[in-house]
């Protein structure tokens, strides 16, 4: 799921610090839980909209949170991971 990864200072010696990064796989599930976020908000934001549907304001909430939530799984995915 992770990896080690070691930072190399300019003269080529290992830092203390040490970063984990995701592996190709890890990254991939992360961004298609992050689209699946993003589609579930797209309908929950459709269905808001059905006047015969009730608590509209309620699903354009849990839409957005959605939508933020996916974004985020998102930006992880490619920032720390190797997807894209």
């Amino acid at each position: 799921m992770f990896e080690p990864v070691a930072k190399t200072n300019q003269d080529g010696q290992q830092s203390d610090m040490t970063m984990l990064a995701f592996t190709h796989r890890t990254s991939v599930k992360l961004a298609e839980v992050g689209f699946l976020l993003i589609v579930f908000a797209g309908v929950w934001l459709v269905a808001a909209e059905i006047p015969r549907l009730r608590l509209g304001t309620e699903r354009r909430i849990v839409a957005g949170i959605a939508l933020a939530l996916g974004g985020l799984l998102l930006m992880i995915a490619t920032h720390w991971g190797r997807f894209g």
